[in-house]
């Protein structure tokens, strides 16, 4: 199961339908409905933590929840939720360069992860007024991708653990390839997630 956390966003279906087309099981659950024992307890195979208004600050629980499960449990935090990746890990997140609402970019990536076979230069859909500020970005994250209009990072992955971040929406009719970088995200954490557990019985 995929639990989705939803930070009382309106996309947050579209990403859930999304993920379910894959043939996935997902489970969408209110920020601030359960508690970090009971996330524990129903063991997902992966988070998505899903874009939200406001500061990550605001969501406070979802900050702890990256910090306590990133080493157990794939993450993937999308537009708020890669946001909230940069403030668990230091990271400051302020006003983006240019407010993005609606708008289509290009990025360039790296190729690897979720953009493994993709063309170089990828459209994707923004929603956003804020960013982590590229100076502040944690050692512990490797920017995968940036927007080719204005340098706001686009992409991020732990350089250790399965746990990724993307800015744009890639659930949107706007990033024609959104499909196949959740797919990705979906086959790199069940084969991180077999490994986990096999660490752990060693």
């Amino acid at each position: 199961m995929i639990l989705l956390i939803d930070h009382y966003d309106s996309f947050t279906y579209n990403i859930y339908q999304a993920i379910a087309e894959l043939g996935e099981d997902v489970e969408v659950v209110r920020y601030g409905q359960l508690s970090l024992d009971a996330i524990r307890e129903k063991n997902p195979e992966a988070i998505i933590l899903s874009p939200g208004p406001g500061h990550p600050r605001d969501v406070p629980e979802s900050i702890e929840l990256i910090r306590a499960l990133h080493r157990d449990v794939p993450i993937l935090g999308i537009c708020l939720g890669q946001q909230l990746l940069g403030e668990a890990f230091g990271g400051r997140v302020t006003e983006a360069p240019v407010i993005r609402h609606g708008k289509v970019s290009e990025l360039s990536h790296n190729g690897t992860d979720l953009f493994a076979g993709l063309k170089e230069r990828v459209p994707v859909m923004r929603y956003h007024s804020l960013a982590i500020e590229k100076a502040s970005m944690p050692d512990c994250f490797d920017v995968q991708a940036e927007a080719l209009d204005d340098g706001t990072v686009m992409a991020i992955k732990h350089k250790e653990y399965p746990v990724y971040g993307l800015q744009f929406h890639p659930e949107s009719i706007g990033t024609p390839e959104g499909t196949d970088m959740m797919a990705r995200f979906v086959e790199l954490a069940r084969a991180s997630r077999v490994h986990m557990q096999q660490a752990d019985h060693e």
